[in-house]
């Protein structure tokens, strides 16, 4: 007992007497912990400055603990030096003090190895604009209340993860969610279960008792609803699941998800509100990050720089596949191994690289459904960045027998739409639009990314029933032996070769697919096809020097699809009677000028196109003897007779002519009684013509339109339209009126559903639309009226009009202006109407909001573009006066081209200012009494900044001076635009 009682008196005073012993203790930890942190500062500062990296939130918030326990340390000190030597219990709590901070100390320096093994630093490189801009956007969507979940999608390598990264490291500091943000990798099983223990463990919930997922969702549920707020990231979702099952609580207050994947179909089922796609690196971004990785010791020598730029491209902006490159070129400064890595990498770049490779060929493994894999390896015969036509895609994707069978074609080109768009959507292939720039016609069209392509090519090459070569400037045919007898498709599109010696005959018994299509192909021998028996699709499409086929395909037996579409030379082609199995005949854009013997015995045949060629007539009971057509095309100077098509009753597909008004009324009761065909282009005109018009491909049709031309109209009581007509065309015709409103009637057109108008050469016309009497305001009211049409109205074209005044003729006076007139207008193309002086009014531009394309060419008296005030007739009363005479901004935020060409009396395109941010082409050219340009664009910190859509500011090399001069709406804004101007010789022809 003695003992103790001397123990418990001793203790305290060893605590007093080693205080200072205690704080030495501290301060040898810290400055140890100080040499550390010495350390890091330098890493990380010389990281940032030289690699453009940052310190990753563990390094943050370990420099912000070491500074912490600094302050502590210096308050401790002081209170020590100041404390009494007789306060024994102040000595003692600072002993106790110092004994926890030697603790602290000592945990700190032995955690900094453990704070991201992979590094202090979070990679940067990727700072271009594109993702800037997504962080700025995630970032805006996250601080919503409303958006609680995030889907982030893109293919393989592309930069997910690290976006996902700076959002994770942005969230954990300076955010309330900073100690509550959770990083889960998913699994490629992704099975509820396994993604349960993943969060479970992130969390740190105990889970390993209990297996039934739904007492396990509820736990799960139960602890991330305590907590007030809470991020958590799903990286690399594979397939989708119930958020639900797994035990997120999605949607209560405070809470964020995040979902990386391939798959914008798994954002969507997985139930994010928001996504975003993530895109490969534009150029300049990728040679900057290629750069960063390859690091090299000099500037590396130009002859160099210029292979290594092309091998850049080979990657087509995707990080991973930048990064892996410039991993195999570190430390290479021999020219003759660029060289040699540039011969290898235009072979096959994944071919070399098997992690790439396994990371692309995930996103294929994972497509369940053999059509789609089928489908997705069929894009890569197309040639590398080539922008495939979806139309033109999945016509052969039909034809390849890739779909399920449908009685109808429209429900087999929607399946192949729903295809694409799966693959699109596990970023497989990437959508894209194709500008016509002369007409502003859109075509949509497929791309595939030239390492996915890389991909599907390396995974045919271990399929010996797949030969490709497209694309390689080939000016000869493969040789025989590489024609293996194992081949089923053979893809040669797009080379140079001109010629198949004679006497080729390759022994392909199970070839089933060649595609020969775009070549300059003069001659193919008879013996080519004599050992291709199996052969079902041949295309020798736009092979334009081809004059004739060899009769030996009159012996394939099984081709059931024979495509000929744009072999502009092509007069002879061998019968085709024996061809039973043939299904679609493609002619359009030949020189053919007699039908092929034997047609009339293709009892299967589906598709026929014969437009655009040189055919003259169509022998009498042909048609009527194809009754499984579904898609019919003749040049529109050829009729076929009503009766004949009544025999098709499976068509839904028709372009063709009439040459009178009496059978085109014949075709519209048939048309609406049998409700076929589904679309048709339909010309009618009084007699042949020499005058051709080229058809726009082989696309699908789907639109319904007529084009009257060269028509009497006068004295017609009634010219009867199809009820559901989309595009009218009147060109040529006389007695047409002054009005076309007026006109609509005696179409027996009232109803809205017209997307498309084209006027041409109808000397009567003065405008659109008139108003004379108060009987005609039922413009403002929601009935039946001949203007309905133009609430419809998405493309108008008015040209060669000569007494054409103006959109509009008001002769009474309003209440108010008419109610959604011209509200879906996308195009307006205006020539030759040299009376008009206007063409817009104030009041006409609150509907105007889908406006993309203007284009204005050659009138003579046009003054005004958008005129200050109502004027002419249009009569307002004085309240409405005032509230349309003069508008000091407008607004079109969809406008992509202007073109305003030869107008030489054009003053002013509008008294106010034009706020256009997606303009993309501009085009002044002839106009050289106007002054000033009222276009306005979006500012950067104040100052004028182009938009980001412009590629082009086209002006006459003449009118140079006149360019200089021209004033702006900001005096800047002329230079921001100068490095997009092109200077032209010669006035374009539109």
């Amino acid at each position: 007992m003695a003992n103790k009682l001397i123990d418990l008196g001793i203790r305290p005073l060893r605590g007093y007497i080693s205080l200072e012993k205690k704080m030495q203790h501290v301060q040898k930890e810290l400055d140890h912990l100080r040499h550390q942190w010495d350390n890091m500062i330098a890493r990380v500062q010389g990281a940032q400055s030289h690699l453009r990296k940052k310190r990753k939130r563990a390094v943050e918030e370990w420099l912000k603990a070491v500074d912490e326990i600094k302050i502590e340390f210096g308050s401790l000190k002081e209170q020590a030096q100041q404390a009494s030597f007789y306060s024994i219990y102040a000595r003692l709590k600072m002993v106790q003090h110092a004994d926890k901070m030697i603790k602290e100390v000592t945990e700190l320096g032995a955690s900094l190895e453990e704070i991201l093994p992979d590094g202090l630093l979070v990679e940067t490189e990727w700072q271009g604009q594109k993702i800037e801009t997504n962080l700025k956007e995630i970032w805006a969507w996250l601080m919503n209340d409303g958006i609680s979940s995030v889907g982030i999608y893109g293919m393989a390598g592309v930069g997910k993860t690290t976006l996902a990264k700076r959002i994770y490291e942005d969230f954990v500091i300076g955010t309330k969610f900073s100690d509550k943000v959770y990083w889960v990798t998913a699994s490629q099983e992704g099975t509820i279960h396994k993604l349960q223990d993943s969060v479970a463990i992130a969390i740190n919930v105990d889970l390993s008792n209990e297996e039934d997922e739904r007492k396990r969702a509820a736990k799960l549920f139960l602890a991330l609803s305590r907590m007030e707020d809470f991020v958590i990231i799903l990286d690399d979702v594979w397939i989708p699941f119930d958020i639900n099952k797994i035990g997120i609580p999605l949607g209560l207050d405070g809470s964020k998800l995040i979902v990386t994947s391939r798959s914008l179909e798994v954002c969507h089922q997985v139930g994010c509100q928001k996504e975003i796609k993530v895109k490969p690196l534009c150029e300049k971004e990728a040679w900057t990050l290629f750069l960063e990785k390859l690091r090299p010791s000099l500037e590396l020598p130009l002859h160099v720089k210029e292979i290594a730029k092309s091998m850049v491209q080979r990657c087509g902006g995707l990080p991973l596949g930048i990064i892996t490159l410039a991993g195999n070129m570190k430390g290479v400064d021999d020219i003759h191994e660029w060289r040699e890595a540039l011969e290898e990498l235009e072979g096959s770049f994944l071919g070399q690289n098997d992690n790439l490779f396994d990371s692309l060929h995930l996103s294929f493994n994972h497509l369940r459904d053999s059509r789609l894999k089928e489908c997705f390896l069929y894009c890569s015969f197309y040639p590398e960045n080539y922008k495939i036509p979806r139309d033109e895609l999945i016509r052969l994707l039909i034809l390849e027998g890739f779909m399920d069978k449908r009685r109808s074609r429209l429900s087999l080109f929607d399946q192949g739409h729903v295809m694409l768009k799966r693959l699109e959507s596990i970023c497989l292939l990437e959508s894209h639009t194709e500008v016509n720039v002369s007409n502003y016609r859109e075509t949509e069209c497929v791309k595939m990314h030239c390492l996915i392509r890389d991909m599907a090519l390396t995974i045919m090459d271990f399929d010996s029933k797949y030969m490709v070569k497209s694309g390689r400037c080939l000016k000869h045919i493969p040789d025989e032996i590489e024609w293996k007898e194992d081949l089923e498709k053979v893809s040669l599109l797009h080379n140079n070769i001109s010629l198949i010696p004679s006497g080729t005959s390759p022994n392909c018994p199970k070839l089933s697919s060649l595609n020969l299509a775009s070549n300059p192909l003069r001659l193919i021998p008879d013996s080519f096809f004599f050992r291709l028996r199996a052969l079902r699709v041949l295309n020798l499409s736009r092979n334009c020097e081809l004059e004739m086929l060899p009769n030996s395909i009159s012996q394939l037996g099984n081709l059931t699809a024979l495509l000929l579409f744009d072999c502009c030379r092509l007069s002879f082609v061998p019968p085709i009677g024996k061809l039973k199995a043939l299904r679609e005949l493609d002619l359009c854009h030949t020189a053919i000028n007699n039908v092929p013997e034997g047609m009339e015995r293709l009892v299967n045949l589906n598709c026929l196109n014969m437009d655009s060629t040189g055919l003259r007539m169509i022998p009498d009971g042909t048609i009527y003897r194809l009754s499984h057509l579904q898609s019919l095309r003749i040049p529109e100077d050829v009729e076929v007779r009503v009766e004949e098509l009544k025999a098709l009753k499976h068509l839904e597909e028709f372009q063709g002519g009439f040459y009178d008004i009496d059978t085109l009324c014949h075709f519209v009761r048939y048309h609406q009684s049998y409700e076929a065909p589904i679309f048709y282009t339909i010309e009618v005109r009084p007699s042949l013509s020499q005058l051709r018009f080229l058809s726009p491909g082989p696309c699908q049709i789907t639109n319904k339109k007529v084009t009257l031309r060269g028509m009497e109209l006068e004295g017609k009581n009634a010219i009867v339209l199809p009820e559901d007509i989309q595009q009218l065309a009147i060109i040529k015709c006389h007695g047409l009126g002054t009005c076309l409103t007026s006109a609509f009637s005696l179409f027996n057109i009232q109803k809205s559903g017209l997307t498309g108008c084209l006027i041409d050469n109808c000397p009567e016309l003065e405008c659109i639309m008139k108003v004379s009497s108060s009987d005609d305001q039922l413009v403002g009211k929601r009935m039946l009226s001949p203007w309905a049409p133009l609430e419809s109205i998405e493309h108008l074209s008015l040209h060669f009009l000569p007494n054409f005044v103006g959109l509009f003729k008001w002769e009474i006076e309003f209440d108010r202006p008419p109610c959604r007139i011209f509200c879906h207008l996308k195009s307006i193309s205006i020539s030759r109407c040299n009376t008009m002086t206007t063409i817009f009014t104030p009041w006409l531009l609150q509907h105007l909001q889908n406006l993309e394309v203007v284009e204005v060419l050659s009138c003579d008296r046009l003054e005004e573009i958008i005129a200050d005030k109502e004027g002419g007739n249009m009569v307002f009363s004085p309240s409405d006066d005032d509230q349309h005479s003069f508008i000091t901004y407008i607004n079109f935020p969809r406008l992509k081209k202007l073109t305003l060409q030869h107008l030489p009396k054009l003053r002013s395109i509008c008294e106010g200012t034009i706020i256009c941010d997606s303009i993309e082409n501009i085009r002044l050219m002839g106009c050289k009494n106007l002054a000033w340009m009222p276009l306005s664009f979006s500012s950067i910190g104040g100052q004028p900044n182009p938009p980001p859509a412009l590629t082009a500011v086209e002006i006459l090399k003449e009118e140079l001076e006149w360019w200089k001069l021209l004033q702006w709406k900001d005096p800047g804004l002329g230079n921001v635009i100068q490095p997009f101007v092109q200077f032209v010789a010669e006035f374009p022809v539109v």
